[in-house]
């Protein structure tokens, strides 16, 4: 995975909060080439591994409650690019047009097999196909609806010049953020105007500091994450 040049990025992009990050990412193309390298081979690995155990959850979202086992919402990832992620079904059909595109706690869409796959992050497993298309890696700024990116401050457009992730420290750190926004009238207000600019916080430092060997740990504290929640 190489960096575009400067003058080969969308025009928003292209302003000094976004250089800042730009110029520390071009300093490390060997690193990013590895990052690719990395994201291809254990995606492939970990397809052949999940194949079955992917068949078993479709079969049981089919038999929950009615409609696809995809859920394809639009995102947003590398330079702007829109892509339709893979995740597998929580909730029922057609349910970002009855509500929002962030989920509060206990939220009446969620379906009974949809639950659970949520508090393992199992939901999550079909996106290695993102991986593998290169629209997503393993870890980077988790993608944002479009409605959501539409309304980013300059600086966070730095975001989008790596593809989107699975996991981040952001994504850890707000691993409960369904339940903050529990009981708040206007969500989408909520989201973008607080928690939105924090999650951005983490994300952007996760830039200006970045390594693979930060993301390994980021990785393994996403692991650790997901099994003590298991274990609650």
């Amino acid at each position: 995975m190489l960096l575009k040049k400067w003058e080969d990025l969308p025009l928003y992009m292209k302003c000094d909060e976004v250089r800042t990050y730009y110029d520390i990412l071009s300093s490390k193309k060997y690193s990013l080439i590895l990052k690719r390298i990395f994201d291809v081979l254990i995606a492939s690995i970990l397809l052949v591994i999940l194949a079955i155990p992917m068949i078993i959850i479709a079969v049981m979202i089919k038999l929950d409650s009615p409609g696809p086992v995809f859920y394809r919402q639009e995102r947003v990832t590398t330079y702007g690019k829109h892509f339709k992620i893979h995740k597998f079904r929580t909730m029922v059909s057609n349910a970002d047009k009855i509500g929002t595109a962030v989920t509060v706690e206990n939220d009446n869409r969620i379906t009974r097999v949809g639950a659970k796959l949520r508090g393992l992050r199992l939901d999550e497993l079909p996106q290695v196909l993102d991986v593998l298309s290169g629209n997503m890696s393993f870890v980077g700024t988790r993608p944002e609806a479009v409605k959501y990116v539409e309304k980013y401050k300059p600086e966070y457009f730095a975001t989008l010049l790596l593809p989107a992730g699975i996991t981040s420290e952001a994504s850890i750190k707000y691993k409960n953020e369904s339940e903050l926004l529990t009981e708040i009238n206007d969500v989408d207000k909520m989201y973008i105007e607080h928690v939105l600019p924090q999650k951005m916080k983490h994300n952007l430092n996760s830039i200006m500091h970045y390594s693979l060997f930060y993301e390994f740990i980021t990785m393994l504290k996403t692991l650790l994450t997901v099994l003590k929640k298991k274990n609650i």
